[in-house]
Parts: C-alpha cells; sequence; structure tokens
C-alpha cells in the first residue's frame, strides 16, 4: 500500500482545493496519467498519477480542501519508484511553516491557544481555526450570522488566495505610499498605457534597484534583483490574479507587447502555470484602466514594492504664467519602510515620471 501526499505546488502554497477527481477506487492506473484537478492560489493544476497499480482509496471529496503534505490518494502500487516531477512536501514541515502564523495571529486577536482543537496536520492549529475561535466574532455574533446566511460560501481560488495575501501585507510590511502625476500631454501617440508603464518601471529600476528587491524579516536579509519579473494585476470573473512578466527589460517591445496580451488571456482563462504566479521581483496594478484616480495599492512578500496606475484624465496645469489643460496619469508607489528608504521611493517614482513623460 502506498500513500501518496499533495504534493507542493508552489511557492508558499499551503494547500489546495480539490477540484475534479479523474481516478476512483479500484481503476488501474499508470503513471502519468490524469488523476486530480486541483486549485491552489490563482491556478487549476492537473496532478499526474505518481505510480502504477490499482486506486485503493481518496483522501477527499471534491471541494475539500488539502493541505500541502496531507495524505491525497492510496494505491496497491506495482514495484518501481515514485515519478520524480511531483516533490513531496512533509507534513511536519508544513506545520512547522504554519504554526507560527497561526500564534500570530492568536495574540493580535486575544484568542487562547491553551485546548483549543485544530483541524491541521497531526491537529495543528491553522489560521482558519484562529479565526473561527476569535473573541472577535464571539463578541459580537457577526461571525455566527455570516454562517447562518442563505448565501454564505467559503472563498475559494483567487478570491481566497487575495485574502490571504492581503493578510500577510498587512501583518508582515511596514508599507508607504507616495503619490504624484505624470504629465503625458506631448505623447505623440496614446498607444497602450501598459506598455509605457513596463519601460518606466525598467528605467526606474535602473536609476533605482532598491525596490526590485525581496526582503526576509526572520533572517533580516535582502535580496537586490539584477532582472525584473514584474507581476501584472489582472481583474478575472473569479477574481484578481498577478501573472508574472519575466525579465522585462530583455525584450524588445513587440515580444513584451505580446507576452503581455499573453499573459492576460490566460489569466482570464484560467489557464495559467503555476510557476507563472511565483518569484516576481516586484508589483504593478494598473487599477486606473477600470476608476480611480490615487490609492495605497498593497504589497505581497518577500517583494518590497508595488506601483499603481490610476485613470488618466484632463487637469488643469500651469504653463509658465498660463493655465493650460493636459492629460495627466496620477501614479501610486507603495514600498515596504523596513527595507526601502524614503529617498529611494521617491527616486525611482522620479524615474518613472521622467520615461513617462517623453513623447514617445
Amino acid at each position: 500500500m502506498s500513500t501518496f501526499k499533495l504534493p507542493d505546488l508552489g511557492e508558499g502554497l499551503a494547500e489546495a482545493e480539490i477540484i475534479e477527481w479523474h481516478v476512483k477506487p479500484g481503476d488501474r492506473v499508470v503513471v502519468d496519467q490524469p488523476m486530480v484537478s486541483v486549485e491552489t492560489a490563482k491556478a487549476v493544476v492537473e496532478v499526474p498519477v505518481p505510480y502504477s497499480g490499482t486506486v485503493t482509496a481518496l483522501h477527499g471529496a471534491v471541494g475539500a480542501i488539502i493541505a500541502t503534505g496531507a495524505p491525497l490518494i492510496e494505491f496497491d502500487s506495482d514495484a518501481g519508484t515514485v515519478v520524480g516531477a511531483m516533490p513531496e512536501t512533509r507534513v511536519d514541515d508544513y506545520v512547522e511553516r504554519a504554526l507560527p502564523l497561526a500564534r500570530a495571529l492568536a495574540r493580535r486577536l486575544g484568542v487562547d491557544l491553551n485546548g483549543l482543537s485544530g483541524s491541521g496536520n497531526d491537529g495543528s492549529v491553522s489560521l482558519d481555526d484562529v479565526l473561527r475561535h476569535a473573541k472577535l466574532g464571539e463578541g459580537n455574533g457577526y461571525a455566527e450570522q455570516i454562517a447562518a446566511a442563505p448565501n454564505a460560501e467559503p472563498l475559494r481560488g483567487p478570491r481566497r488566495a487575495m485574502a490571504q495575501s492581503m493578510s500577510l501585507s498587512r501583518d508582515q510590511i511596514s508599507a508607504s505610499t507616495v503619490c504624484d502625476d505624470a504629465d503625458i500631454h506631448h505623447w505623440r501617440s496614446r498607444g497602450d498605457y501598459t506598455l509605457r508603464l513596463l519601460r518606466a518601471v525598467i528605467c526606474a529600476c535602473r536609476a533605482e534597484p532598491a525596490l526590485n528587491a525581496w526582503y526576509d524579516a526572520t533572517s533580516n536579509t535582502r535580496v537586490l534583483h539584477a532582472h525584473i519579473d514584474l507581476a501584472i494585476a489582472v481583474d478575472t470573473a473569479a477574481g484578481l490574479m498577478a501573472p508574472i512578466l519575466r525579465n522585462i527589460a530583455a525584450l524588445p517591445p513587440d515580444a513584451l507587447r505580446a507576452a503581455l496580451a499573453g499573459l492576460k488571456d490566460a489569466a482570464r482563462r484560467r489557464a495559467t502555470a503555476p510557476e507563472d504566479l511565483r518569484g516576481f521581483t516586484l508589483m504593478l496594478s494598473n487599477f486606473g484602466t477600470l476608476a480611480g484616480r490615487y490609492g495605497v495599492p498593497l504589497i505581497a512578500p518577500p517583494a518590497v514594492a508595488i506601483l499603481g496606475a490610476g485613470k488618466v484624465r484632463a487637469d488643469a496645469v500651469a504653463v509658465g504664467d498660463a493655465v493650460a489643460v493636459h492629460r495627466r496619469m496620477p501614479l501610486s508607489l507603495s514600498f515596504d519602510h523596513r527595507v526601502v528608504t524614503g529617498g529611494e521611493a521617491c527616486r525611482f517614482l522620479a524615474a518613472v515620471i521622467a520615461d513617462l513623460e517623453k513623447p514617445d
């Protein structure tokens, strides 16, 4: 009898939701045939059969949330080895990762962990366990009211991932935001705003590389990146996604335009590969395509900065001693003030503006 545990399907992903089983107990299976579709943070992943043999048990129905490292399926396997393409994460590694976050949240919400029964592996207390037992919910009863609502539904997929990512941002980052405007009145062609923003980001990273970085507070370590892997916020029917354009400074304009179009199309079709959602070094949100002038974009760790672009509009501006109407793009730059100085952030934003204000 062989037990296959849910492998690590992406950096920092602690769980996945079962979307569809492609096998059932009693099925004779072979290595690499489709086994199960699971949804991780923002991507649907097909997990192939790791052993040749006979399926004896499934650990979870459709809709179940399975922790990384938890049993997923059992086989009477043939002689041979496990396929190496899906490395296994040990259960105690997952528990070790989850517990500190749960303890920190419990302290913040005033939850007494003594005697609290956990739903995680080996009885460990998860973030969800802490939230369910929070005194905040017990005191005013809104948690019970929400649970009793006929249309109550758990957050899944991209929305669940967004909730988790933004909670980490709130708890782990000392964010500050600076805002300014780029006067784009003299653009010879309106073109694609996002492509101009990408070029401006490249120029800004060259001028001030401190914002194209990772930071780990546990080891108090910063990593500056020579390449720019830019996560771009994409609004989809399923929720916010942030797929990544890799090494954007190395791409000529036509290739960058094609890569951007492909990235957005894949995100909206829920076809983004897991590897295209992790490892970003910087973030961009062009929220102005929808609405809004300035904002306070939230950073997802370990990145240290995100640039937001608001809705372009006509403004009255001073031109010498006269008043003229110019098109301007509002910009909001959030940065992690633990590791990025105010001067570095302002120099980065100034470089973005300088490039955007060029005629072409």
